[in-house]
């Protein structure tokens, strides 16, 4: 069941930072979607930028109507991969490959998979799983943690079996899927430390910040160190159910704070909001690991928590642990992508990590991005930013073990069987050879 709470009412907190944490390297690339060579009509497939991607998709969806089997982003060739069933339209495919895009048939349609999931969730509801439809494989990718075990996953496996052949795939998991509450920047509410996600502008004009929902749910006030008085008070929150955010006020409405992702004595300025891409290149910052890169996995994803299902998530292989809960996800060029809700794994073994859309959040609550008006929308972005998926520069998560601001903290109220140890991909690094493109330097 959700929950929804209401408000009461300091100080500007940079989103998404970590204390502690050595610099990360940033560079804006500087290239557009190309455009063919011959300047002619027709040239397909285009490389593109991945946001350009995912409203292409979104157009092309339209056009192929039925035919259309979902779309990802192949990276390394920058380029949006579109599945069609056979008996589509021809005509509409063909202008399909006009308008950029790769075309390859494949044997699921959108109805097929969809049909699957709902089984699912009727069949193998089942704490520690979770499914998502795999648009590179055209199936759906069940996942389930090490809990599932005997009774539990012989009726997976049977229900698996039961969608029919070339319809999903099982993977098992290591670890226990929980929501990673406990430190972006980090807020405390008595023992409880999580992550701010992005500052915003609420609906009628007050300073604002999403977070996780389960962070929300367990408690009202937030400070911004722990032990410290409150400076902000949950006023609407959603979990378990359709999402896992919050919206959480600053309780002084004269609070201004910045549009930005602090990634450790650096910025990353977040212009807009947009819709994930499978295949997508994604940065994630948390206070406990700090900055972590990887890619999307899938979209609407269900995941069964033991505090209940939670639907509409963004699947992604970047790690994460507890203390990250309701931290930034966002792409190299500053667009907001999602809100960091749980998983199994850690950053040493890796794992899977589940995210809020922030779309969808900023819509549920009524907020935009940033001050009021300003990057309110999925897909905006300042004029002339370039994507940069051409692999110059970019997010540099780093090599090295980078200190743990959570563990500065005092803990938390993790929700799972402790904490990894590993530094993973958190960032570090010195000033030398820091691109300062796009970047803000933080005191």
């Amino acid at each position: 069941m959700s929950h929804k709470r209401i408000p009461k009412r300091k100080a500007a907190i940079a989103v998404g930072g970590a204390v502690a944490l050595g610099a990360a390297a940033i560079l804006l690339p500087n290239a557009n979607a190309s455009q063919d060579a011959s300047g002619g009509a027709a040239a397909a497939p285009k490389t593109l930028r991945a946001t350009d991607a995912s409203d292409l998709s979104a157009r092309l969806a339209g056009l192929l109507g039925d035919a259309f089997a979902g779309s990802y982003y192949d990276g390394d060739k920058r380029r949006l991969v579109v599945n069609v069933v056979p008996g589509g339209d021809d005509n509409a495919i063909a202008r399909a490959e006009e308008a950029g895009a790769t075309v390859r048939e494949v044997d699921n349609s959108m109805a097929e998979l969809a049909e699957g999931e709902r089984t699912l969730k009727t069949e193998a509801t089942i704490p520690g799983t979770s499914w998502a439809v795999d648009p590179r494989t055209n199936k759906i990718l069940v996942t389930a943690d090490s809990t599932v075990t005997g009774g539990k996953w012989d009726r997976l496996e049977s229900t698996v079996r039961d969608l029919g052949p070339g319809m999903a795939t099982v993977k098992k998991s290591e670890g226990t899927f929980r929501t990673f509450a406990s430190g972006g920047d980090a807020i405390f509410s008595g023992g409880a430390r999580c992550s701010l996600g992005f500052n915003v502008t609420a609906g009628d004009g007050a300073p604002a910040f999403l977070t996780a929902g389960h962070c929300a749910v367990a408690a009202d006030e937030w400070a911004d160190a722990q032990n410290g008085p409150p400076i902000a008070t949950v006023d609407q929150a959603v979990f378990p159910g359709e999402g896992d955010f919050a919206l959480v006020r600053y309780d002084d409405p004269a609070t201004e704070p910045p549009s930005d992702v602090d990634v450790g004595g650096r910025t990353v300025q977040i212009t807009g909001a947009a819709e994930a891409t499978v295949g997508q290149e994604v940065f994630r910052m948390g206070s406990t690991t700090g900055l972590a890169d990887g890619r999307v996995l899938g979209l609407n994803a269900t995941v069964n928590y033991p505090e209940g299902t939670v639907t509409g998530l963004i699947q992604t292989d970047v790690c994460a642990e507890p203390g990250d809960s309701g931290g930034s996800m966002f792409t190299r060029d500053g667009l907001a992508i999602g809100l960091t809700s749980g998983g199994s794994g850690d950053c040493t073994v890796g794992g899977e990590t589940f995210f809020q859309p922030v779309t969808t959040a900023l819509a549920a609550v009524g907020a935009t991005l940033g001050e009021a008006g300003a990057g309110a929308g999925a897909g905006d972005r300042a004029e002339g930013e370039d994507t940069g998926a051409d692999g110059a520069g970019g997010v540099d998560a780093g090599a090295g073990t980078g200190d743990r601001a959570g563990e500065a903290g005092g803990g938390g109220a993790d929700r799972g069987d402790g904490t990894g140890h590993g530094a993973g991909r958190d960032a570090e690094g010195t000033e030398d050879g820091m691109g300062d493109d796009g970047l803000t330097e933080t005191h």
